[in-house]
């Protein structure tokens, strides 16, 4: 059973997400004091980085959500339009259209 792109993009950013978390509280509690200026400074940068794509692939999934709800409105548009257009020819032609 494969993921769809969408559970797989919400599943890698909240993974990061996780990461970013779990590296904050580990930086800010037990490992404060254990690190080297040089292993502070890539701990946090790796950190940072975890946050980044977390917030990219937000805003990735954003614009998808964003596409598929505008496909799904002119959808829907379109059908209603052309349900319209069906009872309108039914009812110029003398049928109800409600008596299927």
């Amino acid at each position: 059973m494969g993921l769809d792109a969408t559970t797989r993009r919400r599943w890698f950013g909240a993974l990061c997400l996780a990461s970013a978390l779990v590296m904050l509280v580990c930086g800010q509690t037990f490992l404060e004091d254990r690190l080297s200026k040089n292993m502070f400074l890539l701990y946090w940068l790796l950190c940072f980085v975890f946050l980044g794509l977390a917030m990219i692939v937000a805003v990735r999934d954003l614009r998808c959500v964003s596409l598929q709800a505008r496909q799904e409105q002119r959808k829907l548009l379109a059908d209603t339009l052309k349900e319209i257009e069906t009872e309108a020819r039914a009812r110029s032609r003398g049928e109800n259209p409600n008596d299927e």
